[in-house]
Formats: structure tokens, C-alpha cells, sequence
């Protein structure tokens, strides 16, 4: 089965706009994703340059055309979408506490309930939302929240972004099969036109 590396951020509205697409395009082309959750913010200030840190270079960085653009792609994929409450200061929590579930084999259950947390249920976004979301899905909290404080954990997610960088990502949703990377939402039609083409070689 083909693995899909699919680095993503979970505050970013492509991000979770990808994300619900993913089990169609499993069952469809018969791939696997395989979950890399960051902090888009580590991985722009990897590279020394973020389009977010100055006033916008073009219109699709505006925030009103983000929003819209990404409103029509909700509608156009047939799922919620709700511009999201402020993020928390650590900019990591949300990425930390994805791979916190991941000790506990629930990854992208976890990853889900996030993304349904910030873009559909407009919930308050900081560490209390993660542990109770955590507990929602029958994790084990207290091995949560030792595993979300753990320097390990850290460590993990930095190296994750680390290795993206090496890989060539420079933002997220960034899907990389082969030698080959799709960087956005709107490339998922090219991913899927690749995967499509390499079944049939």
C-alpha cells in the first residue's frame, strides 16, 4: 500500500480542510496517510521566512480572502467550517498534543477531534480543550497530560519539523509520496491524479 507523508498543522484552515478528505482518498486510491502534526509557526521560523510576519505580499495572504477561500471549499467538500477562536501563545500545544495521543495509538481519532474542536465547534483553544477532548475518546488523561509535559515529546516534534524542512516543505498541508511533494488543499486533485497514474504503472 502506498504511504503518504501528510505534515499539517492543526490550526491551519487547509490544513483541516485536507484532513476531511482524507479517508475518500484512502478508500479510493488505496493509499495510506501517514499523520506528521507541527506547528506551522516552528516550520516558518525554520526556514527565517514566514508571508504572515508583514503585511500581505498578495491578496491570498489577506485574511478576509483566507477566510472566504476557505469557506467555499467547505462548501465545495460538503463539511462545517467556522473561522476559528484565538490560538493559545504556544503555538506547539496543539502539535504536542496530537503526538501525546499518539502514544496511546489514537492519533488521528485525536487529530480529528481537534480539527472539530477549532473549525466546527468554535470551542476555546488552550490546554483544558486538549485534555478534554483527549479524555472524550477514552484516552488515559493523566498518561495524556504527563505525555503533553514531556521533554520527549518536545524533542519529537522538533525533529518532525526538522525533517520537514530537509524534505523541502515549506508550509502545510504538504503531502509527500515518492520524490514528489503537493503542497496546499487545492493540490490534493494533483495527489490524487499521481497516486491514480502510479496504480496503473
Amino acid at each position: 500500500m502506498r504511504s503518504v507523508d501528510f505534515y499539517f498543522g492543526l490550526g491551519s484552515r487547509y490544513s483541516y480542510l485536507a484532513f476531511t478528505q482524507l479517508d475518500r482518498i484512502e478508500r479510493v486510491q488505496g493509499c495510506r496517510f501517514v499523520l506528521q502534526p507541527l506547528s506551522s509557526v516552528e516550520l516558518l521560523e525554520m526556514r527565517g521566512q514566514s508571508p504572515f510576519q508583514h503585511p500581505p505580499v498578495s491578496g491570498q495572504y489577506d485574511w478576509r480572502y483566507r477566510q472566504a477561500d476557505a469557506e467555499a471549499w467547505a462548501a465545495y467538500y460538503g463539511v462545517p467550517y467556522i473561522e476559528p477562536k484565538a490560538f493559545p501563545d504556544d503555538h506547539r500545544l496543539l502539535a504536542k498534543a496530537c503526538w501525546a495521543a499518539h502514544a496511546q495509538c489514537r492519533m488521528r481519532a485525536y487529530c480529528r477531534a481537534v480539527f472539530q474542536a477549532v473549525f466546527v465547534d468554535h470551542e476555546d483553544i488552550g490546554r483544558t480543550l486538549c485534555v478534554q477532548r483527549a479524555r472524550a475518546l477514552g484516552l488515559d488523561g493523566d498518561a495524556f497530560e504527563t505525555a503533553l509535559a514531556d521533554h520527549a515529546v518536545d524533542q519529537r516534534l522538533t525533529l518532525i519539523t526538522q525533517r520537514a524542512v530537509q524534505r523541502g516543505v515549506f508550509g502545510v498541508p504538504a503531502f509527500l509520496v515518492d520524490d514528489r511533494m503537493f503542497w496546499g488543499n487545492d493540490r490534493l486533485v494533483l495527489l490524487e491524479h499521481y497516486l491514480a497514474g502510479s496504480k496503473s504503472v
